[in-house]
């Protein structure tokens, strides 16, 4: 009896142990997998590889267009199957210095930060470092709401009020220090002093606004004790070979050290200049390059920055879908449907810059625009998609019930 005894706890032993090996050698397969080799710069240096000479005419003479018809000025990148179709850099990067874009010009993303936000919070969901029902006040207890996780603040459902336009309103009437930045942390303790009133209660609607992704770049400061900037150059740009993208904060930067500067209200005369607003990071904050966009895509596809498991959850859409089509998940604006293509994109909206970002995940394509003149140029992209065979990417386009009031904005 003493002897099967042993040999059943022997072989129970073994079994554990065998198991625990077999985890560890999965968790080090995943980690080594994000390590970049010598390998990696040369496969990414052939896929930014382009040759004007064997450009798209058809795409060249459409991006003229735009710029000559709609006033389009900025970067312009497309790819397919993991080539660059067609790329140009289009007018100014500085209109008042006569400054010229170039194709390695880093724009300020805007909301196209959203997405990389989202990525590193599925990234410390992975590492068990935090969860996805996790309520705010577990990282900041004295948070003034309730029920709000990081799941609402990911598909833009927490019904909170939109920061931007709150501590803006505070600074104006209290003659604050317009220049200087604010951090994340001390937006949140503003929230937490003021206390300001909500849009509607948590996971009642969607309502897009920058007050999410703010509260998100700070849990990311809080559970991984590395200030924003930090964590995205070690867990997502430097893996990804992202080697012209950078966070910028005014609480970092006196003057952030980019040459492209954003116009707004369509036209040249108002260049916008950094201001405290652009302090808090998450929400925006991120400068990058339309070729580090396209690694970006790479990277995020091969399973290096997420699993497959991470990425297919982050682009399931979280919201009712508006005109049918289009959606919200973890980070990304999408387009789907039955027997249509699986789309992911997002847009961009701040201080001058105009932008959208596109994926068609089905037929691997790559949609660029990154503009510094703030206008509706990238509203007349149509014919590009059907160029692409791709959906039309434009809510207008598609029948249907439109987004409520206030609730899709960038």
């Amino acid at each position: 009896m003493n002897f099967r005894y042993i040999c059943s706890a022997l072989a129970l032993s073994i079994s554990l142990i065998t198991a625990c090996n077999s985890k560890k050698s999965e968790e080090k397969k995943a980690a080594d997998a994000r390590i970049r080799v010598k390998e990696d710069d040369k496969a990414d240096s052939l896929l930014i590889a382009y040759n004007p000479a064997k450009g798209d005419k058809w795409i060249g003479d459409f991006v003229d267009n735009l710029h000559r018809k709609y006033a389009f000025n900025g970067n312009v990148l497309v790819a397919k199957d993991g080539k660059i179709l067609y790329e140009k850099a289009v007018g100014w990067a500085d209109y008042l210095h006569r400054d010229s874009l170039k194709i390695d010009s880093e724009f300020e993303l805007a909301s196209i930060t959203k997405t990389f936000t989202g990525t590193a919070i599925m990234q410390l969901v992975e590492a068990g470092k935090l969860s996805l029902n996790d309520n705010v006040k577990k990282f900041f207890p004295n948070f003034p709401y309730e029920g709000i996780t990081v799941k609402l603040l990911l598909t833009h459902r927490s019904g909170m009020m939109n920061y931007v336009y709150f501590i803006d309103d505070i600074w104006r009437k209290e003659k604050r220090n317009m220049k200087k930045g604010v951090t994340n942390q001390e937006v949140m303790n503003i929230i937490a002093e003021r206390k300001p009133n909500p849009y509607v209660k948590p996971d009642n609607r969607f309502h897009y606004n920058n007050s999410n992704f703010m509260v998100l770049g700070a849990i990311i400061e809080k559970v991984t004790g590395q200030r924003y900037s930090q964590y995205m150059m070690e867990h997502i740009f430097k893996p990804a070979g992202m080697k012209h993208t950078h966070v910028y904060s005014t609480t970092e930067y006196e003057k952030i050290p980019v040459d492209v500067v954003g116009h707004d209200r369509n036209s040249w005369r108002y260049s916008v200049a950094q201001n405290f607003l652009d302090g808090p990071v998450g929400d925006k904050g991120i400068y990058s390059t339309v070729h580090d966009l396209v690694l970006y895509d790479k990277y995020l596809k091969n399973g290096r920055l997420l699993t497959k498991k991470s990425s297919d959850s982050s682009y399931v859409g979280r919201n009712k879908p508006v005109n049918g089509h289009f959606n919200y998940g973890y980070g990304w604006r999408m387009f789907d449907g039955e027997k249509m293509d699986k789309v992911v994109y997002h847009t961009g909206w701040w201080h001058g810059f105009r932008h959208i970002y596109v994926r068609d995940l089905n037929k691997n394509i790559i949609v660029i625009f990154l503009g510094n003149l703030t206008n509706g140029s990238l509203m007349h992209l149509d014919d590009l998609y059907k160029h692409l065979d791709m959906p039309i990417i434009r809510k207008g386009a598609y029948h249907g019930n439109g987004s409520l009031p206030g609730s899709d904005e960038d």
